[in-house]
């Protein structure tokens, strides 16, 4: 037992540093996505609604794409792809390769994921906002922003909190997919550890924790989050 407190303990005898590190890195990617993810979402369902054929059909390719590719797939396309792709509109300016960041890199494909997803969440919340309230909006004089703003995004966000909220929890395990283009997070880590120690179980089970504890944080908060949107619900 006292074996294990060394290995998981902080400073140059144990992990615990890095594990420490690896789950503020797990949980800064999960949140930095997140904002990124609903709006290109919330875009992709007001293009999917849009009248224009060719923005609709563009919002319906993008979602297509990235609901069918498998998420590690997507995130070795941004990374590697990305780094190609600017290598070759920077190589004339700099003179030299530009690595791509994999914080970045998982970020912008966790969020091309998340969006896509997204986006359905957004578009069912739109049908289950009667049309009655863009008439009345329209009838007091308001204009489109106002109408989205102080009329429909309340309902919105009502309407969608519950479906993102399940997003949210399957991305933050998706965080860990990020460790295979060596960002240093949670399952990187972890893996690691178990690697130099040999004590897989140990390290694994650590991980598994981690996770777990993550998701039930999130899960006490998303559900406080949904109870204060609902509370003139409960009011009535």
């Amino acid at each position: 037992m006292s074996d294990y407190l060394t290995l998981l303990s902080f400073g140059p005898a144990g992990w615990g540093d890095e594990i420490a590190r690896g789950v503020l890195v797990t949980v800064s990617l999960g949140l930095a996505t997140l904002p990124i993810g609903l709006i290109l979402g919330f875009l992709l369902a007001l293009g999917i609604n849009s009248k224009e054929p060719t923005i609709q059909t563009a919002a319906k390719i993008f979602t297509t794409i990235f609901r069918g590719l498998p998420e590690l797939l997507t995130l070795f396309i941004v990374y590697y792809g990305g780094q190609i792709l600017i290598n070759l509109l920077l190589q004339k300016l700099l003179g030299s390769p530009v690595e791509v960041n994999s914080f970045v890199a998982g970020m912008i494909a966790l969020a091309f994921v998340f969006s896509s997803y997204a986006s359905e969440v957004f578009l069912s919340a739109f049908k289950g906002i009667n049309q009655g309230q863009y008439e009345g909006a329209n009838a007091l004089g308001l204009s489109r922003f106002k109408t989205m703003r102080f009329v429909v995004m309340p309902q919105l966000i009502k309407l969608a909190l519950p479906g993102l909220s399940n997003l949210w929890l399957i991305m933050l395990k998706e965080t860990s997919l990020v460790s295979v283009i060596g960002l240093a997070d949670t399952m990187r880590n972890t893996g690691l550890a178990a690697r130099n120690t040999k004590e897989a179980f140990l390290f694994f089970a650590i991980a598994c924790l981690v996770y777990l504890a993550l998701t039930f944080l999130s899960s006490v908060g998303l559900e406080r989050i949904e109870k204060r949107v609902r509370r003139g619900e409960a009011r009535s």
